[in-house]
């Protein structure tokens, strides 16, 4: 034990570091939970033994910038698609990643710091991890990318209190789960010991508990008359766009709808982007494209749209498009919450000159007017979300007027082989559970997959398999939840009264 001290203490913030990385094995598709109980708590005790609130932010940093950097590397494979072009570019998309995010981790070290009591700064920094995890969500647009409470998404029971406290609320236990060996190693002896082991147990016993009480008593198996077919034609990115490939693409498309046992099928869905042509305009594609679609059915598909403003300047939008069999579009979507990077770029017009050639390549997409409400003749109501807007808790159903299912349109294509695919369906999941809905998701390289509402994925497509998945909805589409109904206001209490025991605690000892 003396020897394992001596290391973290010789090289704080290379160790600080470190953690940073190898907490990232947590993080889907990994899921080796265990090792947060190494990397935080270690984080904790260096931070402990530093003196100066300069130095709490630093390791804080540190750690924060070896985990998003690396935990978010995935991110620097789009710039691959174009290698000659771009992919000078994918060390800074490490340091962009790492510098920035890693704040999100050092101010709420530096903050604990001034708490000035082992306990009071064990719950302070639980807390404030968690309150700058939500900050995250909305500053500059936000990113809510690897919540550490998507780490106990290993299993549909782990993540069942997210129906009560959301994502953030798991991050809280997490943290308070993980963090409890600094408590002992900080301070050994065995009322520390006993204290350690016990917030573990409980956390730990309270999630499960909780989960397979949930489990149990929503889990269905009845299916519903409602058929779908989810479409997955795995088109490289390097070839989704090429206009010598934009044909082939669609047709491939509507070849795999048209496989054996269309005319059961109630919806076809396709990812996003799927057509390149904008159907609304195009009536060629539109005729073209209704080949696919069953005497009975609809084509759920994502498609560019085009929208003039007041100078008859069209602008693109990323929207989702519901077809009949006779190219009547009876429902459409527009995606409003926009990657930055990605469909447009940020304060574009004040950027460098030399830049510009980079940003020109990246398209200048308009965002839709907000979330919707889609009803499609008798059929349950449902919503659309278009690619990364599933990432963020409590901002995928209009509150107003709450669909019955979720349809997610994505194309994860641009990411290869990485973890990236997998920590996208993870996110579905967790607003399965939060909001007790049905998803269904649809990706251009996968992974597809229909998620019911406890957030247990029933079925798949998995990466890069080309095919198609037949499945009926489920019988029960919804679950009411706490979550649901009181959304970022519960987990965002549950740190407030970790804040307040923190004080008390700094009260009391004074």
């Amino acid at each position: 034990m003396n020897h394992i001290r001596t290391l973290l203490m010789n090289n704080p913030l290379s160790t600080a570091f470190a953690l940073g990385i190898l907490s990232i094995a947590a993080l889907p598709p990994y899921f080796c939970f265990p090792i947060l109980f190494l990397t935080l708590s270690g984080l904790f005790y260096l931070m402990q033994n530093a003196q100066t609130g300069k130095n709490w932010f630093k390791l804080g940093y540190w750690f924060g910038f070896g985990f998003y950097a690396f935990g978010l590397a995935w991110i620097g494979n789009a710039l691959l698609i174009d290698a000659k072009t771009f992919g000078w570019l994918y060390p800074l998309v490490l340091l962009a990643s790492g510098g920035f995010f890693g704040l999100f981790t050092a101010f709420p070290a530096l903050l604990s710091f001034y708490f000035k009591n082992i306990y009071a700064r064990y719950l302070a920094f639980s807390a404030l991890w968690v309150i700058f995890e939500w900050i995250r969500s909305f500053i500059f647009t936000g990113f809510p990318w690897n919540l550490l409470g998507t780490t106990l998404a290993f299993s549909p029971t782990t993540i069942q209190l997210a129906s009560v406290i959301g994502t953030y609320g798991l991050s809280l236990l997490v943290l308070m789960a993980t963090l409890a060996p600094a408590l002992y190693f900080c301070n050994p002896g065995k009322h520390s010991l006993a204290l350690s082991l016990s917030l573990i147990v409980f956390l730990s016993a309270l999630d499960l508990s909780y989960g397979l009480w949930r489990i149990n008593k929503y889990s269905d198996s009845q299916a519903s008359d409602i058929k779908i077919r989810i479409v997955q034609p795995s088109i490289p990115q390097t070839m989704k766009w090429s206009p010598v490939a934009l044909d082939e693409n669609i047709n491939k498309y509507i070849a795999l709808s048209r496989s054996k046992g269309l005319e059961d099928i109630d919806f076809i869905i396709w990812g996003e982007t799927a057509s390149p042509f904008p159907l609304d305009y195009d009536n060629y594609y539109r005729e073209l494209v209704t080949n696919a679609i069953s005497e009975k059915g609809h084509l759920i598909t994502g498609s560019l749209r085009y929208e003039a403003d007041e100078n008859d300047f069209y602008q693109p939008l990323n929207s989702m498009f519901i077809l009949n069999k006779h190219g009547v579009i009876e429902a459409y979507y527009d995606k409003n919450h926009l990657v930055p990077f990605g469909e447009y770029i940020p304060f574009r017009e004040y950027l460098p000159k030399w830049v510009r050639p980079i940003t020109n390549t990246i398209a200048n997409f308009k965002s839709g007017t907000g979330l919707k409400n889609i009803q499609i003749g008798s059929y349950p109501s449902l919503g659309a979300l278009i690619c990364y807007e599933v990432i963020f808790p409590a901002q995928v159903v209009d509150e107003d007027n709450k669909p019955q299912w979720l349809v997610n349109l994505t194309n994860d294509g641009w990411y290869g082989n990485s973890s990236g695919p997998y920590q996208h369906l993870v996110t579905a999941q967790m607003r399965a559970v939060e909001e007790g809905m049905t998803i269904v998701r649809a990706a251009n390289t996968g992974i597809s997959a229909l998620i019911d509402r406890l957030g247990q994925i029933r079925n798949t497509l998995e990466l890069n398999q080309a095919g198609i998945l037949d499945v009926n909805l489920p019988k029960k589409l919804t679950i009411s939840t706490f979550y649901g109904k009181n959304n970022n206001f519960i987990p965002l209490i549950l740190c407030f009264l970790n804040l307040t025991f923190g004080f008390i605690i700094l009260i009391a000892k004074k």
